[in-house]
C-alpha cells in the first residue's frame, strides 16, 4: 500500500552509483528510511539527487518494519530550505544540519511527532532569513528546547532540580549548574551533590530561565548555552553529536 505524507529529509547515504538511501521525518508517518532507486539518474522520478533538509511531499511503500521502505516519488516544495539556499551561510547551514542530527538522533522509526514536524520546519523556514549570527543561535537553541520536550525529556529551568527552590535560580547572583543526569538546573546550594554539573554564567542562567531573553543575548551568551546542549546531547545519546563542532565555539 502507497502512503503519502509531507516530509524533511534528515539524512542521505550513497547505496549505488545510481541509487540512495534517504531518512525523512514525515509529519504523520514519523521517521522513515527508504530506497530512493535511480534518485541519481539525471532523469528520474525524483528530479536528481535527494538532498538533505528538502522537504516536500512523499509517496512511499512501506515493507516490514525492520527493513527499508521504497520511496516512490519525492515531490520538494518550492522555496524550502535547503543546502542551495543556506549555502551563502554556512553557519546557518550547520546549524541546520545539526538540527536535523539531533532529530534523528532523538526520534524512533515510525513514532509520529505532528508538532515536533512542524517546529522543525519553521526552524528551517526562519533559519533562511537569519542574517546573524546570534540570530541563528537562538533559534536553534530553542528548536533544540522544543525537540528535547517533544520527546519526553525537556529539561527543568524554571528551578533547582534538587531542593525545588525557584529563587535561587531566577533571582540569583550566586553560580548556576546544569546536571544532565539530573536533567535540569541546579542552586549553588545543591551543586556539591552532582558530580556531573555544567557551570553556567549568570547571563546564560537567566536566558534559560527567561527564554524571552534569548532574542537580545549577546554571541557569548548564546555560544555558553549551546555549548551546554551540545553536552546534554552527547550525555543523552553516548556520543557527541557529528556536527555539534561546526557550531560550538570551544
Amino acid at each position: 500500500m502507497l502512503t503519502k505524507d509531507q516530509a524533511v529529509c534528515i539524512r542521505t547515504v550513497d547505496y549505488s552509483e545510481t541509487s540512495q538511501i534517504v531518512t525523512f521525518f514525515a509529519r504523520a508517518s514519523g521517521k522513515i528510511g527508504a530506497i530512493a532507486k535511480g534518485s541519481k539518474r539525471p532523469k528520474s522520478s525524483f528530479d536528481g539527487p535527494i538532498e538533505m533538509l528538502s522537504h516536500g511531499r512523499i509517496v512511499f511503500a512501506a515493507s516490514n518494519r525492520n527493513k527499508l521502505a521504497t520511496l516512490c516519488e519525492f515531490e520538494s516544495a518550492a522555496g524550502t530550505a535547503g543546502p542551495a539556499l543556506l549555502r551563502n551561510n554556512l553557519f546557518s547551514l550547520n546549524c541546520c544540519l545539526f538540527a536535523a542530527e539531533l532529530v534523528n538522533l532523538l526520534t524512533d522509526e515510525h513514532d509520529p511527532h505532528p508538532a515536533l514536524f512542524d517546529s522543525f520546519l519553521e526552524f528551517l523556514h526562519n533559519a533562511e532569513n537569519a542574517r546573524e549570527k546570534c540570530e541563528m543561535l537562538a533559534l536553534l537553541i530553542l528548536f533544540q528546547l522544543a525537540l528535547l520536550k517533544d520527546v519526553g525529556l525537556g529539561p527543568i529551568l524554571d528551578h533547582c532540580v534538587n531542593c525545588k527552590a525557584t529563587s535561587d535560580i531566577q533571582h540569583t547572583t550566586d553560580d548556576i549548574y546544569f546536571s544532565s543526569s539530573a536533567n535540569g538546573l541546579i542552586c549553588k546550594n545543591c551543586e556539591s551533590a552532582f558530580q556531573d554539573k555544567f557551570k553556567l554564567t549568570k547571563n546564560a542562567a537567566a536566558a534559560l530561565t527567561n527564554l524571552k531573553l534569548l532574542a537580545e543575548a549577546d554571541e557569548n551568551t548564546l555560544n555558553k548555552i549551546e555549548k551546554l546542549l551540545a553536552y546534554h546531547f552527547t550525555e543523552l545519546t553516548g556520543r557527541r553529536p557529528r556536527m555539534a563542532k561546526y557550531v560550538v565555539r570551544n
